[in-house]
């Protein structure tokens, strides 16, 4: 009967499937609610967004930036403030019927022409600067392409930082502030590589100078946009009118970046990437339960053994764990084979001969592994939590180990797409004159330029791989969501 619960399709085989299945039966999310490209996160779903939102968080507030929040709705002339920004967004907005008597309104696709017009009575001076705030927020967008569960939807969980500077200068090491922390949170604590790549000319957020998306490589050998930064520039603060005075009471207009990491969409990657044949992996740090305690009892010792299972619940909860005592009839094998599924990184088992050892049998959930770990030890179970999120960041940046490749003509780009790997090539160029090559790649490769490094210099080499014109970037292309 378990296993008919459990994953019945190989990750590597057949992902989507996998992928689909996971969802479902792990009770991440539920899609039946009738509405194209929304989904219902369940809670195990939704702790685990929790708990990453706090991570992030954490290191915004650390790195100076104040939480805040903003009405879901914006008015429609706000948009039109910035040419570009409501050229690129308006086909996606869902708009509210109009109330008699008002202007019509908009649910949020992104939150910038909401935010900036209170910035601009925010800010009048060089001491009102840095400006660095952040909302946790849902937006909507009206995606008419296939939706997937929390990869394509029209409505996804995700934080926003707005941040103002009185120079270029300030502003560009931002962005690089904001690649450092996704490099912090996603890649070192979350377990997930990517590279940072500064997008096209044609690819960027609409109203910015440049776009940096932080790319991750799935299993089936399609890229994800993770969390991506914007240099705004003087764009939307001259659109805005946000201006200051500096110390010789001269005026300005502030620089402005805004940074995006989504919350919902990483945890597409923490499952697709870590995930098994046998369900989820959850990285000890964010996992809905950290270590579930599995007494093993009968009928004449049950009390005596779920009581005990109890009192080593209330000592590791006192150490600051996530943890909880299954005390359903089930078999033992079954509630193995449910918390397996469910990706609980540790698993406790409690019966007669590890009361009388005093030694409690431990399952580590990433190796399949047991060992014996003394009562009277148990705090060393936070150190192999931390051992085992390492793990799982080691397993994954060995995952990314081969999967770029250096190409130098179309055929083995096209031979590198089709393996689901990355290919890397001297290009002519990312601005708008690249524009031509990056439709062939599309129309003839079915995939996409997604831009040059920018965590390193890469120097190109001869010619563009599609134009023969001269190279002026390393660019990255691959198949993407």
């Amino acid at each position: 009967m378990a296993k008919e619960k459990g994953i019945n399709v190989s990750k590597n085989r057949n992902f989507s499937e996998w992928y689909s299945q996971i969802l479902d039966k792990a009770e991440v999310v539920d899609i039946r609610n009738n509405l194209k490209g929304f989904v219902v996160i369940r809670p195990w779903g939704a702790i685990a967004i929790e708990n990453m939102y706090s991570l992030y968080e954490k290191a915004l507030k650390d790195k100076g930036h104040n939480p805040t929040f903003f009405p879901v709705v914006i008015p429609e002339k706000n948009f039109k403030k910035e040419s570009s920004h409501v050229e690129g967004f308006t086909p996606e907005v869902f708009w509210l019927e109009k109330v008699q008597g008002e202007e019509r309104l908009a649910l949020r696709p992104t939150s910038e022409t909401s935010m900036y017009q209170m910035y601009s009575l925010w800010v009048r001076s060089h001491r009102d600067l840095p400006l660095k705030l952040y909302q946790r927020a849902n937006v909507f967008r009206f995606d008419t392409k296939a939706t997937r569960p929390l990869i394509r939807g029209r409505e996804f969980y995700w934080l926003e930082a707005h941040d103002c500077f009185a120079s270029l200068k300030e502003a560009e090491k931002q962005v690089e502030e904001d690649i450092l922390m996704t490099e912090e949170i996603m890649h070192q604590r979350f377990g997930i590589p990517f590279l940072a790549l500064k997008r096209p000319e044609w690819d960027k957020f609409p109203g910015a100078v440049y776009t940096v998306g932080s790319d991750v490589l799935m299993p089936d050998g399609k890229v994800i946009q993770q969390p991506s930064t914007h240099l705004l520039g003087q764009h939307f603060s001259k659109a805005f009118e946000i201006k200051f005075k500096d110390e010789s009471e001269k005026e300005s207009y502030v620089y402005q970046t805004c940074y995006g990491p989504e919350i919902s969409r990483i945890l597409v990657s923490v499952i697709s990437i870590h995930g098994d044949d046998s369900g989820l992996v959850m990285p000890f740090c964010i996992a809905p339960l950290q270590i579930i305690i599995v007494p093993i009892f009968n009928q004449k010792n049950k009390n005596k053994i779920i009581n005990e299972s109890r009192n080593i619940m209330k000592k590791l909860k006192e150490i600051g764990l996530e943890v909880e005592v299954d005390e359903s009839e089930k078999r033992p094998g079954e509630k193995y084979y449910e918390w397996e599924l469910k990706g609980v990184p540790l698993r406790l088992e409690i019966g007669e001969n590890e009361l009388k050892e005093k030694k409690l049998s431990l399952f580590i959930r990433d190796i399949k592994k047991k060992e014996k770990i003394p009562i009277k030890e148990l705090s060393n179970l936070q150190k192999k939590g931390e051992d085992f999120d390492k793990r799982l960041k080691e397993k994954a940046d060995k995952f990314m180990e081969d999967k770029v490749l250096i190409c130098k003509d179309k055929k083995s780009i096209e031979e590198a797409v089709k393996k689901g790997k990355i290919a890397k090539v001297n290009f002519c160029s990312i601005s708008k004159e690249g524009e031509k090559c990056a439709e062939t790649v599309e129309k003839e490769l079915g995939a996409e330029v997604r831009g040059e490094r920018r965590d390193m210099k890469e120097k190109p080499s001869g010619k563009c791989v599609f134009c023969n014109k001269n190279a002026k970037v390393v660019a990255y292309i691959a198949k993407s969501y």
